[in-house]
């Protein structure tokens, strides 16, 4: 790989479809084995309704409980709520093997949003 080559040693993955979120939704698990690190990404559109949607990162060992991840495990961290027309990125150093985002509407009527999942420092590169 070429020293300047990002393309080929990271996967981005959705977990978030992009769509007008009415109610919380909780993102697919994405499995971090092929991956040294991980960020989420999380970007957000219209508000509707003054709408609060509140965000977060969950893990789990097999990709069926998850628990939310501890601020000690995140790079940065996650705003109060979302904001209009704002990406934000936020990332993980925990050790479960999965990871999901989560957004929960606290009031309001709805919003744009979406997120993924970038896996980096891939095992194996080039990554497909």
């Amino acid at each position: 790989m070429a020293k300047r080559d990002l393309y080929n040693s990271i996967g981005v993955i959705q977990s978030i479809a992009p769509a007008v979120q009415s109610a919380s939704v909780n993102g697919s698990g994405v499995d971090l084995r092929p991956y040294n690190s991980a960020t989420v990404i999380i970007n957000a559109g219209a508000i509707v309704g003054a709408a609060v949607m509140v965000p977060k990162l969950q893990e789990s060992d097999d990709n069926s409980t998850f628990t939310d991840v501890a601020a000690g495990d995140l790079l940065g961290a996650f705003p109060a709520s979302l904001s209009a027309s704002a990406s934000i990125k936020v990332g993980y150093k925990g050790t479960k093997r999965y990871v999901r985002p989560v957004l929960t509407l606290s009031s309001g009527t709805s919003i744009a949003a979406d997120a993924v999942v970038i896996g980096g420092h891939a095992s194996l590169a080039p990554v497909a």
